[in-house]
C-alpha cells in the first residue's frame, strides 16, 4: 500500500502546522516515485508544495530507508553552497502514517530518469549537465562537515571498513534466495575487498547515492545547472572518493536491470567511468585514492541494494513495474567488482 488516507494526511498536516506552516485548506498528495527505496509524495494545499519521502510500508531492512538522516544532513547543508531543498519537518512517530516521515520544500526543477528523457537534450546539455554534476559533488566534499553541525552524523575515519561490514551484512539479511554460485560470488568479493580495503586519505560529506537522476535540474539551451540534491538516504560522514565510485558504477549497463528500464545514467552520450572521474577532479574534488578499491566496493554495494530492491518485490511490498529485473543485475555487479580487483 503506497496510498495516504485522509486520516494520515490530517496528521501530516498537524506536524507542518507544529513545524511553524501555516497550511491554506486540506492537504493532498500525489506519489512521485515509490519501492525502490523511500517512497516520495508531492504534498499540496491550496497555495503551496512540499516533498514528502517515508519508509516503504512494508519489507523494510535495517538502516536502508533512514529519512531522518535526510533530514538532518539537508538542514546542515542549507546555509552552504550546495544545492538542497529547504527542509521543513520530521516526523519520527510511527504511528501517524505506520513510519518515520520528512518534508521539505518543493523545489521546481527537471528530473532526468530515463534515456528518452536524455534524448530531448542537445550535446551543449549533456556536457553542461556533466560539469554541474562534478562541480556540485566537489562542492559537497568540500563542506566542512564539523562546522555545518554533522560531526556526528559519522564517524571520520574507516569509512571502507565500516562499509564493506554494512553491506555484507545486509547481503546475509537479502541474499537468501540467492542461488549457490551468485553467494559464491558475493562471499568471493566480500574476502577479496576485506584484503584490500582502499585507504582513506580523505574526509568528508559522502552523499552515497550520487548521480543524474537523484538531482533537480534547470534546462536551458545551452546550459544544465543543479537546482536541488535530492535522495540523501545512504549519507554520512566518510571517503568522499566513494561517491565518485559509485557515480562511476551507476554507468554499468547492468544498473538498467536494477532501475527495471533504460535509464539516462546508463547512456551511451554520458562520459565513461574515467571521464566521470576525470571532471570530478578537474572541478577540485578530492584526490581519487585506491579508486579500482573504491569501485569493488560500489559494485558489491549496488549489488546488494539490488537484492534489497528483489527482497522487496518478493514481499509484495513494491509499487510498479520493473522491479522482477533487479535479481538479474546482482551476479553481473559481483562479477564487474571482482574485475575491478
Amino acid at each position: 500500500m503506497t496510498e495516504l488516507t485522509t486520516d494520515e494526511l490530517a496528521a501530516i498536516g498537524r506536524v507542518l502546522t507544529d513545524a511553524g506552516v501555516d497550511l491554506v485548506g486540506p492537504l493532498r498528495a500525489r506519489l512521485l516515485s515509490g519501492g525502490r527505496s523511500n517512497l516520495t509524495f508531492r504534498l499540496d494545499d491550496d497555495a503551496q508544495a512540499w516533498v514528502m519521502r517515508t519508509p516503504p510500508r512494508a519489507g523494510r531492512t535495517p538502516s536502508a530507508h533512514d529519512v531522518a538522516r535526510e533530514h538532518r544532513v539537508v538542514s546542515a547543508l542549507g546555509p552552504t553552497p550546495v544545492p538542497v531543498a529547504p527542509a521543513v519537518a520530521l516526523c519520527e512517530d510511527d504511528s501517524l502514517i505506520g513510519g518515520p516521515f520528512a518534508v521539505c520544500g518543493f523545489v521546481s526543477g527537471e528530473t532526468v530518469q530515463t534515456q528518452e528523457q536524455l534524448s530531448a537534450w542537445n550535446d551543449d546539455q549533456v556536457a553542461a549537465s556533466i560539469d554541474a554534476l562534478s562541480t556540485t559533488l566537489a562542492s559537497l566534499h568540500r563542506v566542512d562537515h564539523v562546522a555545518a553541525g554533522l560531526e556526528r552524523f559519522g564517524r571520520p575515519d574507516g569509512y571502507a571498513a565500516r562499509q564493506h561490514k554494512r553491506w555484507t551484512g545486509q547481503w546475509e539479511i537479502v541474499g537468501e534466495a540467492a542461488t549457490p554460485a551468485v553467494r559464491d560470488l558475493a562471499e568471493r568479493l566480500a574476502v577479496r575487498l576485506g584484503d584490500r580495503l582502499p585507504r582513506q586519505e580523505s574526509t568528508g560529506i559522502v552523499h552515497g547515492d550520487y548521480r543524474l537522476d537523484n538531482t533537480l535540474v534547470t534546462v536551458a539551451p545551452d546550459d544544465v545547472t543543479v537546482a536541488a540534491v535530492v535522495d540523501w538516504e545512504l549519507s554520512t560522514i566518510g571517503d568522499p572518493v566513494a561517491d565518485v565510485a559509485s557515480m562511476c558504477v551507476y554507468r554499468d549497463p547492468a544498473f538498467d536491470l536494477v532501475i527495471g528500464s533504460p535509464c539516462a545514467w546508463t547512456s551511451e552520450r554520458l562520459p565513461d567511468a574515467d571521464g566521470l572521474a576525470a571532471a570530478y577532479e578537474k572541478a577540485g574534488g578530492v584526490p581519487l585514492v585506491d579508486f579500482a578499491e573504491h569501485l569493488a566496493l560500489a559494485y558489491f554495494k549496488l549489488a546488494v541494494i539490488a537484492a534489497g530492491i528483489d527482497h522487496r518485490y518478493r514481499a509484495g511490498a513494491t509499487h510498479g513495474a520493473g522491479f522482477d529485473t533487479a535479481a538479474d543485475a546482482v551476479p553481473l555487479l559481483l562479477e564487474h567488482g571482482l574485475a575491478a580487483l
